[in-house]
């Protein structure tokens, strides 16, 4: 019997490319501010970077993007820009389907939120979604240490113990197969895996564990999953 359920946040709850724009765009904003706006348009530092990152430049976008803009830079610009990105208060809404689905779980199930990720964004994001009154229990990886990130098991160890659950009475949906599934299925989790349209990570694993159990498509169709589970 499933009596908890528990979230990834990125690209599970909500589109992390919206975030991703939300953090572009404050990066172009701080840029146009504290540059020579007169030489490049604010826009134009939006629009290359935006270019860099859907290109799959995801390791080397600022360094890129000023390059094609033939602005000096430093590695102490590239660490202001990242420090902007992760602390800036993003520009994202929860989707109504999301909204739906967590207000009729929460009456049926306890929910936790498992993330990984910097911080203070992973806090900015829960917050700027409003979805902190849903969940007994929210694990940001990165207060346990960054070396327990997903696959590490410690997050869904967590959840177990300071709820109390057991992890065969435990599901987890998420949408990595690379990182998401391997932890919580060799723990005895059930696992989904969900597959939103606009995702980020699309890559597949080879690895022993690594897929979800369950496959869906849209996260209005997780209650009646639970429900035949």
């Amino acid at each position: 019997m499933i009596t908890t359920v528990v979230f990834d946040l990125d690209d599970t709850l909500y589109d992390e490319i919206e975030y991703c724009k939300s953090g572009f765009a404050a990066v172009a904003e701080f840029l146009a501010d504290t540059r020579d706006s007169s030489l490049v348009s604010r826009p134009s530092f939006f629009g290359v970077l935006w270019e860099q990152f859907t290109a799959g430049n995801r390791t080397k976008t600022f360094n890129t993007a000023l390059e094609k803009l033939s602005m000096d830079y430093d590695d102490k610009l590239i660490g202001e820009l990242i420090e902007v990105y992760r602390n800036h208060k993003p520009k994202i809404t929860l989707p109504q389907d999301s909204r739906d689905v967590l207000c009729e779980l929460s009456t049926k199930y306890t929910l936790a939120l498992l993330t990984d990720g910097f911080l203070p964004g992973q806090e900015l994001k829960v917050r700027a979604l409003g979805i902190e009154k849903y969940f007994k229990l929210i694990v940001y990886t990165e207060q346990l240490g960054r070396e327990f990130w997903k696959p590490s098991p410690a997050g869904f160890e967590k959840i177990m113990q300071t709820l109390g659950v057991k992890p065969e009475n435990t599901v987890y949906i998420a949408d990595n197969e690379k990182k998401d599934f391997i932890a919580p299925n060799k723990l005895g989790f059930l696992s989904i895996q969900l597959i939103r349209p606009a995702r980020i990570h699309t890559d597949s694993s080879a690895e022993p564990d690594a897929a979800a159990q369950h496959t869906i498509r849209q996260i209005s169709q997780l209650p009646e999953l639970l429900e035949k589970l």
